[in-house]
């Protein structure tokens, strides 16, 4: 929280009324003259042209849908197609208004705007230009089927690539635009300013955020849209990008050279239904969906109701929009009416509609209204007009022929999908220019603090030194992140009370000296938009490191991990990064909902880096590793660790840089009777245990901190289960669906002839996290570790356990639930 914005009582107090901007509702006014000078007759004749192949593409797939073939061509599309017919001028006024280097991201009903855009792009690009874009991507595999369509020019060339990569993509064709890894919900085209299109209700809104910050952030031109439908009004993270979006700081905060707000455009295509919930009457109840920027901040969004049916109206208004954006004064939002002809998908009859109103609908369809404009103002001819309808038609023919040959257009195969799950890639420096800093050396207060502290946390006689005299796995954290902030120039932090609060648990403080606004700086309190933003602003091509205060609060941000962070590496077929750090608290004293340990549930979901240190100097080099590569990584902190000093590595840790092998869990103390292998906090308790088990039965116990999640290298816990032969799996997380459960099964696979007995897990109880005062009854405690090895592992002579541990109790739990 700023010291520098106080909140005067007397100003806040003040009695008054508060009056909202007018809403302007569907001001356009057609002039010839005026679009003539803008778009010129070539112009307009390619919205036109566009609005046709919109509706022609998107014809051919309900017929493929629905009757198994199109034009003579039969083909089964398995997937899904959720179209978009009458809709057309919407996308393509959109298009037609932007550049390439603005960015649009879409949702599952997205065909239009991709084609739109990308065919935009096509004609605003130079010819060499343009060549090279189609003749690099994916090694040329797409271009090669493109150059066999017939074409008379580049640009006729180009709108082959365009309608059969984006066709091929849809049905899961090697040469799609994506590998076929995305099809059609994620289908996109990242050289044409065409982002991820999101399956998920309303998730494209935080993450073109995210997009909108790097643009931001890191001075790149254009701006950003998210194309979100009226439905996802309904939604969270729609909501949470919006006040993200609308932060006073980046007025009041932000150096004025920044460039001010994010310039991103929440651009709600209105068809007035969400599934076959009608948000007009009946989901929703804001009557004018433009109204919602009236709640958001004082410009009311600049909000504004746009016709959507006609495409030099949402041309009009997208670059007034882009303006206002480019100025650093957004957020905007557009209410752009429209309506779907179409079903929700092809299996939807539509009969939450009338027949009536879709007929009235009918008779506004935009293509036939623009062409008789056009024609009108002899822009175009009826010859013309009719040329242009076979020429695309011809086109789309000729896509649906390759894309639905198996032989000629094969689907890539289980060992690509594998190879695309991670980027694995090693990238100190996105950028090559100089990063922003301030006080980020010796000068800085945390540094200097740091450096009159040991770095190992015992004396010359072995004894532990004061926490407030010893380098802190905190510490470790702060001095990887001031490394890489003074790195890599697009590296930019947040979270909640990240900056004069000096972050959650004082990780970090001094990075307020160290770094400038807009690298470091609070958000709302946003657990979407958090994470959300950090996808966007990494597969844009930055690196984000964002903070959950809680790992409790992994809920908030569920989507935004599970669906998002996790995935779009490998629904781009590689060709998107995602080089970004999300780092998670994992809490106690504070009850039930704030000190779970939630690890197997990131675990468990594909594409995800785990990492769970429990040492500073594994905090520091695992940081340094997290940071340095181009995947997510999930990174795990327990608090119970963050005073903790230096136990194993007696030289203390490195002041320089230094990583840790990915996946390779770490020997904290040999043995050979036993293996006690854990992960976070635990650890401190089982080497307890693992003392307990030696000085009182003479167990000679190894003891294995796991440190990694997801990779994790088997090798070294099998050499030491080869030894020992019997191992015990303890962690903080509850025992039911605790990922040392995958451990302890893979490693009864890998390594069964060696074990002497079960593998054995130990975890918190299945209960809610009680209060502080009852921890020691809720999470592990060495006596559980020593009581479980006497009960399911090796009988220990003379012990009488203090706690239940059988294997009869543990199915007693079962049954009981808990």
């Amino acid at each position: 929280m700023p010291k520098s914005l106080p909140v005067e009582p007397s100003q806040v107090r003040k009695s008054g009324t508060l009056k909202i901007p007018e809403i302007p509702l569907n001001q356009y006014t057609r002039n010839i003259d005026v679009e003539r000078a803008r778009f010129g007759n070539e112009g307009l004749r390619a919205i036109l042209h566009d609005m046709i192949v919109v509706r022609e593409f998107e014809t051919m797939l309900n017929s493929l849908k629905t009757m198994g073939a199109w034009e003579g061509i039969e083909y089964n599309h398995k997937g899904p197609a959720h179209l978009s017919i009458g809709q057309e001028a919407a996308v393509v006024g959109q298009a037609a208004a932007l550049d390439p280097e603005d960015f649009i991201f879409g949702s599952h009903r997205s065909h239009g705007e991709i084609l739109s855009k990308c065919l935009s792009a096509a004609r605003k690009l130079d010819e060499p230009r343009l060549q090279s874009v189609m003749a690099s991507w994916l090694d040329g595999e797409t271009f090669e089927f493109a150059k066999r369509m017939p074409h008379s020019d580049t640009f006729s060339l180009a709108r082959n690539f365009i309608v059969f990569g984006t066709l091929a993509e849809i049905f899961a064709r090697k040469a799609g635009f994506n590998r076929g890894m995305g099809g059609s919900m994620h289908a996109f085209f990242t050289p044409f300013g065409s982002m991820p299109n999101n399956a998920i209700v309303g998730g494209s809104a935080d993450i073109a955020l995210g997009s909108a910050l790097f643009k931001r952030i890191n001075k790149k031109p254009g701006i950003v849209i998210a194309n979100i439908g009226d439905a996802s009004m309904g939604c969270g993270p729609v909501w949470e990008a919006m006040m993200m979006a609308s932060m006073d700081q980046y007025r009041t905060l932000w150096p004025e050279s920044a460039g001010g707000a994010p310039p991103i455009l929440f651009n709600f295509f209105n068809n007035f239904y969400g599934m076959g919930g009608q948000t007009y009457g009946e989901t929703m109840g804001f009557g004018v969906l433009a109204r919602a920027g009236a709640g958001v901040n004082p410009e009311a969004m600049h909000a504004e109701r746009v016709d959507g049916l006609d495409p030099l109206a949402v041309a009009d208004a997208v670059l007034r929009k882009k303006k206002i954006l480019l100025e650093g004064k957004g957020p905007v939002l557009l209410d752009t009416i429209t309506y779907r002809i179409s079903g929700h998908s092809p299996s939807d009859a539509s009969s939450y509609r009338t027949k009536e109103e879709i007929e009235e609908w009918h008779k506004h369809d935009s293509i036939a209204e623009f062409s008789q404009y056009l024609l009108k103002h002899s822009i175009i001819s009826e010859s013309d007009l009719a040329a242009m309808r076979n020429e695309i038609h011809s086109t789309i023919f000729e896509a649906v022929k390759l894309a639905t040959d198996e032989s000629a257009c094969p689907r890539a195969d289980g060992k690509f999908i594998e190879s695309v799950m991670y980027s694995n890639k090693k990238i100190l420096k996105l950028e090559d220019r100089e990063p922003e800093v301030l006080q980020a050396g010796e000068d800085n207060p945390r540094v200097q603090a740091i450096a009159r502290r040991a770095r190992y946390a015992f004396d010359a006689d072995g004894k532990p030194l004061p926490k407030n005299k010893v380098y802190q796995f905190r510490d470790g954290i702060f001095e990887a992140l001031l490394y890489h902030f003074k790195t890599d120039p697009t590296l930019a932090a947040w979270g909640e009370e990240n900056r004069d609060w000096g972050g959650a648990f004082a990780v970090y403080r001094g990075l307020t000296e160290a770094l400038p606004y807009p690298r470091l700086f609070n958000s709302s309190i946003s657990e979407g938009a958090i994470v959300g933003s950090g996808v966007g602003y990494a597969l844009s091509g930055g690196r984000a490191v964002v903070e959950l205060m809680y790992c409790d609060f992994l809920g908030r941000a569920g989507d935004e991990i599970f669906n998002q962070a996790s995935k779009w590496q490998a629904m781009s077929a590689g060709v998107l990064k995602m080089p970004f750090v999300i780092r998670v608290s994992i809490g106690n004293k504070y009850g039930a909902q704030h000190s779970q340990d939630w690890s197997a549930l990131v675990a468990h979901i594909p594409g995800l880096k785990v990492y769970f240190p429990a040492t500073p100097y594994d905090a520091k080099g695992m940081m340094h590793l997290a940071l340095s590569g181009t995947d997510p990584v999930v990174f795990l902190e327990s608090q119970l660790l963050y005073d903790i000093g230096e136990q194993f590595e007696k030289d203390g840790v490195p002041q320089g840089y230094y990583e840790l092998p990915e996946g390779k869990p770490a020997v904290r103390k040999p043995g050979k009777d036993l293996t006690i292998a854990t992960y976070g906090a635990t650890l401190y308790r089982a080497l307890e245990a693992a003392r307990i088990l030696e000085d009182k039965y003479g167990v000679s116990t190894e003891v294995l901190d796991l440190r990694f999640l997801v990779p994790f290298d088997y090798e070294p816990l099998i050499e030491s289960v080869r030894k020992t032969g019997r191992l015990v799996l303890a962690s903080d997380a509850v025992e039911r669906g605790s990922f040392l459960h995958t451990i302890a099964s893979n490693v009864q696979n890998l390594a069964f002839d060696w074990l002497d007995a079960p593998v054995a897990v130990v975890g918190s109880r299945n209960w809610i996290t009680p209060a502080a005062e009852m921890e020691s009854i809720y999470f592990p405690q060495p006596q559980w570790i020593v009581d479980t090895v006497h009960e399911r592992v090796l009988p220990l002579p003379g012990h009488t356990p203090s706690s239940v541990q059988t294997a009869q109790d543990i199915a007693r739990r079962y049954r009981a639930g808990v």
